[in-house]
């Protein structure tokens, strides 16, 4: 029987071009799995040691060894104390074994060894075909459309095989069999039966990659694309940047007579796409992302990222665009959060600060309503710039003298004190497992706390938008915070 095992493992190993050690390696496979189908436990973990030279095989059975309380199946696993009653040395992770009675070589025969030893060179060819493909950092695909399989189509790219599922094609759009589409390689998953491709055509990178195959100036590093955003099949928005003085960005990727930009819209099935300029300047650059619209003027938040957009009224319209499609792109582009108003709705915004800002200094500085409007005219906006403004800067306002001006810091400094106080107080009445809870730092706890949220279930009970608004920080962050507070849950 040895014998017969060498002679097979010649012929197939020259028969297919592969080293003996494939062809050993498939067939201890075949004899591990006929082990397993003779004692009917696929569970059980069996290993088939064939000896390279003499062709005589061993056969094992073999456990994992685990923690005790990690044990989940006895056939394959064991726990560290029954492992080391076998082998006081032993260790986590390594493999307790015992051998068993083989199987003969006859009862699976050769093709069914056969079999396993083609499945392993067909594994071995794709992946050396994909390792190929990625060395050449083609992230453009272009192949044909081979076959769908539940909404899902199958694009044939060369030697290669790649999956376009159903969510990352464009909306409306009608792919058939035999079809020739262009795709980016958005990630490569190597889970079930080796290494799958997997496109799209809805991902910003595709838009990138299109406008990279029509404009030359691209590749050549005279024009880059610093940022895209899409609504698939809609609309989308690119920020482009000359590195030559001497081109013009935008004119460069529309083309003449629109040839270069109606390119890349006809392959997205019409999405029409705004190029827009990038800025260094954050406000210039949001002003050039709601193109076509019109702002009258911009006012930054820099503590909470966003920007009041003031437009005419007339413009108002066109800057949010249909179903807010025209800030919401804007805002991906930009990264800031964009609030769009009419003057007349800014004004009325700014009375209302004014109004809220003159109560508070009546209020912590015990001044009258003709002093609190007078620091509210001169630009101060916190009790922290009363304080601690020099002293001149504060002289200069008419009316304003030394006695008063010191009278007026002391008061704000001992209400800034207060305020710490009472902050401070209330961080004390916070649970732990508030403060535990990660991605939150103290300032966020001092927040929360004079929200009234004082454990990690009033935490976990809060939606996203509440907690943005308690925070003032990003809906993305607020979502991962208030999931790490509802984990206890789960885990329970």
């Amino acid at each position: 029987m040895s014998r017969e095992i060498l002679l097979l493992v010649d012929a197939l190993a020259s028969e297919k071009n592969v080293s003996k050690d494939v062809v050993f390696s498939a067939l201890e496979m075949a004899l591990a799995s006929a082990t397993k189908k003779k004692f009917t436990d696929d569970e059980m973990d069996v290993r088939v040691e064939i000896d390279r030279h003499t062709g005589q095989y061993q056969t094992f059975r073999r456990w994992l060894v685990v923690e005790d309380e990690l044990l989940e199946s006895e056939s394959k696993e064991i726990g560290l104390i029954d492992a080391r009653d076998r082998d006081p040395r032993i260790e986590l992770g390594a493999f307790i074994e015992e051998p068993m009675e083989a199987v003969e070589f006859g009862r699976i025969g050769a093709q069914t060894a056969k079999q396993v030893i083609l499945q392993r060179i067909r594994d071995a060819e794709r992946e050396q075909l994909l390792n190929e493909f990625l060395q050449r950092r083609e992230h453009l695909v272009i192949g044909t459309i081979k076959r769908i399989e539940r909404g899902n189509a199958i694009v044939e790219c060369g030697k290669l095989e790649a999956v376009l599922p159903r969510d990352q094609m464009i909306p409306k759009e009608n792919l058939r069999v035999g079809d020739r589409v262009k795709a980016y390689l958005l990630r490569i998953d190597r889970q079930g039966r080796g290494p799958q491709l997997i496109l799209s055509r809805t991902a910003p990178e595709f838009l990138v990659k299109l406008f990279e195959l029509e404009v030359p100036e691209i590749e050549e590093g005279m024009l880059e694309i610093r940022a895209a955003v899409r609504d698939p099949g809609m609309r989308a928005k690119i920020a482009v940047k000359a590195n030559d003085a001497r081109i013009d960005p935008q004119g460069t990727c529309i083309g003449m007579r629109g040839s270069r930009v109606q390119a890349v819209t006809q392959e997205l099935a019409g999405e029409r796409v705004d190029i827009v300029l990038w800025a260094p300047e954050p406000a210039q650059f949001v002003i050039n992302a709601l193109s076509p619209a019109e702002v009258s003027r911009i006012m930054v938040d820099e503590d909470n990222h966003s920007m009041d957009v003031i437009v005419e009224e007339e413009q108002l319209a066109l800057a949010i665009g249909r179903s807010g499609q025209n800030v919401k792109l804007a805002a991906e582009l930009t990264g800031w959060y964009l609030n769009i108003m009419t003057v007349a709705e800014a004004e009325e915004k700014h009375q209302a600060e004014d109004a809220a800002l003159r109560q508070l200094f009546v209020s912590a500085l015990s001044v009258d309503e003709d002093t609190a409007a007078k620091l509210v005219e001169e630009g101060f906006a916190a009790l922290e710039e009363v304080a601690y403004v020099p002293l001149e800067e504060m002289l200069e306002i008419e009316g304003f003298n030394e006695e008063l001006v010191g009278e007026l810091r002391s008061r704000a400094r001992d209400a800034l004190l207060t305020q710490a106080i009472a902050s401070e107080e209330q961080v004390e009445n916070v649970a732990d497992d508030l403060k535990d809870v990660e991605g939150l730092d103290a300032e966020l706890v001092r927040k929360l706390a004079a929200g009234g949220v004082t454990t990690r279930d009033d935490l976990a009970d809060l939606a996203v938008d509440d907690l943005v608004d308690m925070t003032g920080m990003e809906a993305e962050a607020a979502r991962a915070i208030i999931m790490k507070a509802r984990e206890h849950w789960f885990n329970q």
